[in-house]
């Protein structure tokens, strides 16, 4: 299977740090690898509603901003959450993206479990503080979301910036962007299971 990378979007701001490191990034991918970008901003999705012990979720509309992101991540080999630090975790935007992961796994006709099986999620943040570790909750978010699926995790490419445009200060950061998406994206496991997540800080 080819690749094809969807860039899910999950800062408030526009053209933000988050997303300025997440196209650097991208843009050291080779030309035929086709790339969908999606905000979350602009595609709002409802408050998640569980279902799990009342019915199943009835697959979305097309038209809908469900409908748009549920069918771009079955697209989707590689999914890269590119979303700032948030109270040391992703932003409520994507926290929601990823609840609705939940309602397509109960939903009949989809497999979703078994379609994320073997793909790869990536995350890609911008942070303020130092210390890469405060973003341990943030990787541990992703990385046990893949685990669950079975999916591939890339890590978290991390990079230094609060007002508009910082991260472009951020050297480092900026050097690991061009090879990030080189990098082999083992099978993610809990930590429980293994030494834990990793981070590109």
């Amino acid at each position: 299977m080819s690749r094809r990378f969807l860039f899910v979007l999950g800062s408030a701001r526009d053209a933000g740090n988050t997303e300025l490191l997440a196209r650097e990034a991208a843009a050291q991918l080779p030309t035929d690898i086709e790339q969908r970008w999606i905000s979350l901003a602009e595609h709002p999705l409802p408050d998640f509603a569980d279902l799990r012990h009342d019915s199943d979720h009835v697959r979305p509309a097309p038209d809908t901003p469900a409908g748009l992101l549920l069918d771009a991540t079955l697209w989707a080999t590689d999914i890269v959450i590119a979303s700032p630090l948030y109270w040391y975790s992703v932003s409520s935007l994507t926290k929601r993206y990823l609840d609705y992961w939940s309602a397509w796994l109960r939903t009949p006709g989809l497999d979703f479990k078994a379609t994320m099986t073997g793909r790869t999620l990536w995350g890609i943040a911008a942070l303020a503080d130092h210390e890469p570790s405060v973003a341990d909750p943030y990787v541990g978010t992703l990385n046990n979301s893949a685990a669950y699926l079975k999916m591939r995790f890339g890590g978290v490419l991390l990079g230094n910036g609060s007002a508009p445009g910082d991260v472009r200060k951020d050297t480092a950061a900026l050097a690991r962007a061009k090879t990030f998406f080189e990098q082999d994206a083992p099978l993610a496991r809990f930590p429980f299971e293994t030494g834990g997540p990793g981070v590109q800080g």
